[in-house]
């Protein structure tokens, strides 16, 4: 959320909505209990808080968040530091200082090897829940749904198309979308064993990320998945 595009989008939209006299909501903290895991439950909860602190200061009105368990902590937040029932105030300006060109500074950044992977991961994850009838799914203690696997699933067919570089040097292909998948399924034989894994959708999850990663962009994964039910 502090890279310029997403920053910049806060703005733009809360001063939309305030010069409009409408609530601003800011987004959802994804994040789930970690209930075996004391330490990490603290990092991720910390992480929500700070998230909220982020979300109120920036002028949202309100937030939500993906588990029950994290009202308490957002809540909290909103309630130190809006002091009022809500930030709607007529801007002192009513121009918006977001521009065209402010929303399409590329974003800085590493991309790594281990990113590349978690992105397939998740989206081959996304998918074959989604396949089996479930759109909700908890993954890596995130309770993930199709923007997740949109994201994920376009940034691969972007880095693919545009020959991006790893930071070690490794161009992205499609031979590289191929081990990595080849690694996840693997992952998901093992931990699911040789029955469950038959009755799994990740096969055909993985025929459904190529086509989605590669050839023409297509606008939404589920447009595409909606004809596994006709």
């Amino acid at each position: 959320m502090e890279q310029p595009f997403l920053r910049s989008y806060v703005q733009l939209l809360i001063h939309t909505c305030h010069k409009r006299g409408i609530h601003a909501m800011g987004g959802m903290a994804a994040q789930i209990p970690i209930r075996d895991d004391p330490k990490a439950n603290l990092d991720a909860m910390e992480r929500v808080r700070q998230d909220k602190l982020r979300e109120v200061c920036a002028g949202h009105d309100g937030t939500w968040v993906a588990h029950p368990g994290l009202v308490p902590i957002a809540k909290s937040v909103f309630d130190e530091h809006m002091k009022t029932q809500n930030q709607i105030q007529p801007p002192s300006n009513p121009k918006c200082p977001i521009t065209e060109h402010i929303l399409l500074q590329i974003p800085v950044g590493r991309l790594t090897e281990e990113g590349f992977v978690r992105n397939v991961d998740v989206a081959l994850q996304y998918i074959e829940s989604w396949l089996r009838g479930n759109g909700c799914v908890p993954i890596y203690n995130l309770m993930e749904d199709a923007a997740t696997a949109e994201i994920s699933r376009a940034q691969i067919w972007q880095w693919i198309y545009y020959n991006a570089r790893l930071s070690n040097g490794r161009r992205i292909d499609r031979h590289m979308l191929d081990w990595a998948l080849a690694n996840v399924l693997n992952w998901a034989r093992q931990a699911l064993g040789p029955e469950r894994y038959a009755t799994s959708r990740f096969e055909r999850a993985a025929e459904l990320l190529v086509s989605l990663s590669t050839g023409e962009f297509q606008e939404f994964l589920t447009t595409a998945a909606y004809t596994e039910f006709a």
